[in-house]
């Protein structure tokens, strides 16, 4: 039996759909992941930018809210997050001032865009990103951002834990190779989010948006 006729047949793979107010959420979209020398450089991650930057004008362009992440210490020990630095001792790229950490001119925030810095992989993990979705009226996040494997997942899998419907756009996440990047959508996509194409993200953001 193949993969996807496996899962099903399991319960696996059911659809969330589309709920009445998307976000767009775009997660560490930040110099680390598209810069020569960057020790974080992904090899299709200015592709990936490309398509962050097409759902942000779509969803600012329908009044839609906007969130960004980064992650940020106050210095290279990460003493924010000691573990997670532990086993991931690149974090350090991270401390504040350095310019890794910082928004390319493509995904800079505008005035008023909604920005969430954060220590750990989730953007959920010791923020307040949950009670502003909420007093922002919002039931859906689209979520783009890098990497898949990391950051991407572990802030849908909390978005979902959370009571809201995680929407990943496969061509706005990129990750290290394509197989943790094909498989950790594939298991998203089984489990914990809906996994959907740039084009069905930007219609639904184009009619998203307005008042609360």
């Amino acid at each position: 039996m193949a993969l996807d006729a496996d899962y099903a047949a399991a319960g696996f793979a059911r659809r969330l759909g589309w709920g009445r107010r998307p976000a767009l959420l775009l997660v560490d979209p930040v110099v680390a992941y598209t810069a020569d020398g960057s020790p974080l450089r992904l090899d299709t991650g200015d592709a990936a930018v490309a398509a962050m930057a097409g759902l942000l004008a779509a969803a600012r362009a329908a009044g839609a809210p906007v969130v960004l992440t980064g992650v940020r210490y106050a210095d290279a020990s990460c003493a924010e997050a000691p573990l997670f630095a532990a086993k991931v001792p690149v974090l350090s790229v991270f401390a504040a001032g350095g310019p890794l950490g910082e928004f390319p001119a493509a995904l800079a925030p505008a005035p008023g865009e909604h920005v969430v810095l954060k220590h750990y992989a989730s953007a959920f993990a010791g923020t307040a990103l949950a009670a502003w979705l909420t007093a922002n009226g919002v039931d859906t996040v689209v979520i783009g951002g890098f990497s898949t494997s990391g950051c991407v997942r572990a802030t849908a899998v909390d978005a979902l834990q959370h009571g809201f419907r995680p929407m990943v756009v496969r061509q706005a996440c990129a990750d290290r190779d394509p197989g943790p990047h094909e498989a950790n959508l594939f298991d998203l996509d089984a489990k914990y989010a809906d996994v959907v194409d740039q084009a069905e993200a930007l219609d639904r953001l184009a009619a998203a948006g307005g008042p609360v």
